[in-house]
């Protein structure tokens, strides 16, 4: 159907000729629409005038056409994640075409977003952003509305990773296979949905080494690295390899039940987001995921000396300071050099307090306490002012504040 009616936008004329789509709205009759749809197309039948090619299409066919491209283009779990996200941006804008979304728009739809988390709130806008990028290379819209906003300030956090003992714990409390899963990720550092996709074609027991695939790079290349075996993981997937079903072509899989097509069916895992949590608490260790395990890898190798190059290659990054982001835990190297540090003669005879020594700062300095607001009013504070800011309203460091709230949270 060429001509149709939208609500509250009157009707239009859409039609697509050579591979070009070409649409107007806001005509108050259908004749009206007609009308047009035929003038805009002898224009383009006349080869003698210039021709004027629309460059606006419907939002919601947008979203359609950067689907399709991520789908085919990019891995399974970051199509789920765009999906996900369009669900949303369609029903807030699924009526309107691309020149009526506005940087307003956008920027309302991201402080709404950031009442969850600002980190939220910028993975949105990262998305929104590469939508309409993407549309100015298909040549199917004008510009970008997001051009100029900025991404929300973030308090960044130190990633938890979990001791070397905690995670043996862990390992030891799970099933067999559970087991052999865990350590192949551990002694491959490689990222879960890797590991999920393994297959034996992958696995070289001769040259002793696996091949691991990722999609993680622009323009959704898949491109393999190889990993050498230590022992222990050659003896860990030996085992698997006798034990294994010779129908079956992934080193890990699973039967599980199909919603397409209503019955059982086998193949690779997708996310196992329960088993860490369980895992944990029957360990009772802090919980961590996956991704932890390739945190500590990356660390236990930066604490023997391997060159942060060669770490980079084994975890498969094109950028060195995201290999950085990996190698933040106190580990070895740094106690070995404090070690070295408390061996100096003036650190040597540990901390004493000599009475009547003059001090810089005032008695009141060290005598000072601050009166602590009840936990109403401190989240309240924290809610508006962030940690920093509460922290300079009551005269203490964010940190102080953060112990605060920590406190009132683990008394009940």
């Amino acid at each position: 159907m060429s001509v149709y009616f939208v609500k509250r936008k009157g009707w239009r004329y859409d039609f697509t000729l050579k591979g070009t789509r070409y649409t107007e709205s806001w005509f108050k009759t259908k004749t009206k629409a007609r009308e047009a749809e035929a003038e805009k197309r002898k224009e383009l039948k006349n080869p003698t005038q210039e021709l004027e090619t629309s460059t606006d299409m419907a939002f919601l066919d947008l979203v359609n056409l950067r689907l399709d491209h991520v789908k085919a283009y990019n891995s399974e779990s970051h199509y789920r994640d765009v999906f996900y996200h369009a669900r949303r941006w369609t029903r807030a804008w699924g009526e309107a075409n691309c020149s009526e979304i506005s940087r307003d728009m956008i920027e309302e739809h991201i402080i709404d977003r950031s009442k969850i988390s600002r980190h939220v709130a910028n993975k949105d806008l990262q998305y929104i952003r590469a939508l309409f990028n993407f549309g100015i290379e298909r040549k199917v819209v004008l510009f970008n509305p997001t051009a100029g906003i900025p991404f929300m300030p973030i308090e960044k956090r130190k990633k938890y990773v979990p001791s070397k003992k905690d995670v043996l714990k862990v390992i030891s409390t799970a099933d067999p296979d559970t087991q052999h899963y865990l350590w192949t990720i551990l002694l491959t550092a490689g990222r879960v949905s890797e590991i999920n996709n393994l297959t034996w074609d992958d696995v070289s027991f001769g040259g002793k080494y696996v091949t691991l695939w990722t999609r993680k790079r622009k323009g959704g290349h898949r491109e393999p690295r190889e990993i050498p075996m230590v022992k222990m993981l050659y003896d860990v997937l030996r085992t698997r390899h006798s034990q294994r079903d010779n129908g079956m072509p992934w080193v890990f899989w699973h039967r599980y039940w199909s919603r397409q097509s209503n019955a059982w069916a086998k193949g690779p895992y997708g996310d196992r987001k329960k088993i860490m949590r369980s895992l944990c608490t029957s360990a009772k260790v802090r919980y961590f995921r996956y991704h932890a395990l390739r945190h500590l890898t990356a660390s236990i190798l930066d604490d023997l000396g391997v060159p942060i190059g060669v770490i980079q290659r084994i975890l498969g990054h094109q950028n060195r300071k995201k290999t950085e982001i990996y190698l933040h835990s106190v580990g070895e190297a740094e106690r070995s050099a404090m070690d070295r540090l408390e061996k100096v003669d003036i650190f040597a005879n540990g901390f004493s307090v000599q009475k009547g020594a003059e001090s810089e700062m005032p008695a009141t300095f060290w005598q000072r306490k601050t009166a602590r607001p009840t936990y109403e009013v401190l989240a309240r504070d924290v809610k508006n002012l962030g940690y920093s800011g509460t922290g300079r309203k009551y005269g203490v460091s964010d940190n102080a504040i953060r112990k605060w709230m920590k406190s009132y949270e683990t008394s009940g």
